[in-house]
């Protein structure tokens, strides 16, 4: 009996995972992107699909699984709030991709522009209005219009191949 438990899944599940695995090839910066929800509760969760868009007007997107527990905030609110994580905020990552954990009980954060929570000391923050729900496959991409940002440096958090990474020296 094989030891591979490739061999277990079916050829769909085979391919999906294999199409996962090539898509880790490329090296993403590591983001958490927070909302309130219909009763004006925090929520979170952690990104690597962010990417501008454009500069005028000035424009990010990102993308959300259909199945994510934040669905439905992410894609009914006006704003979201983007933050880009510094190398030593793993830990901030890790937490907002779990599930059930009160989250924002553990990291230091305030309400930002329009109530939106904004996390403390991330490498950048973009406020952003939303602009435009794509439906993208199992995903919705959300197209979101810059309102404000801010650039506060560091060293960024990096994922490949399904771990974190750190930038090379100079």
């Amino acid at each position: 009996m094989s030891t591979d438990s490739t061999q277990a899944l079916s050829p769909a599940a085979q391919q999906s995972r294999a199409l996962r695995d090539t898509l880790g090839q490329f090296a993403t910066g590591v983001t958490v992107v927070t909302t309130r929800d219909a009763a004006g509760q925090p929520v979170g969760m952690t990104v690597n699909s962010f990417n501008s868009v454009s500069l005028d007007p000035a424009l990010v997107l990102w993308s959300i699984d259909k199945q994510s527990l934040g669905y439905t905030a992410f894609t009914a609110q006006e704003h979201f709030a983007v933050h880009v994580l510094k190398a030593d905020q793993q830990h901030i990552s890790n937490l907002f991709a779990g599930r059930g954990a009160d989250k924002f009980g553990q990291v230091h954060w305030q309400a930002g522009s329009n109530d939106i929570p904004q996390l403390d000391d991330c490498a950048a923050y973009f406020h952003c209005r939303l602009a435009q729900c794509i439906d993208g496959g199992d995903h919705t991409i959300l197209l979101g219009e810059v309102l404000e940002f801010t650039a506060n440096g560091g060293e960024p958090l990096l994922f490949h191949r399904g771990r974190y990474r750190a930038l090379a020296g100079d």
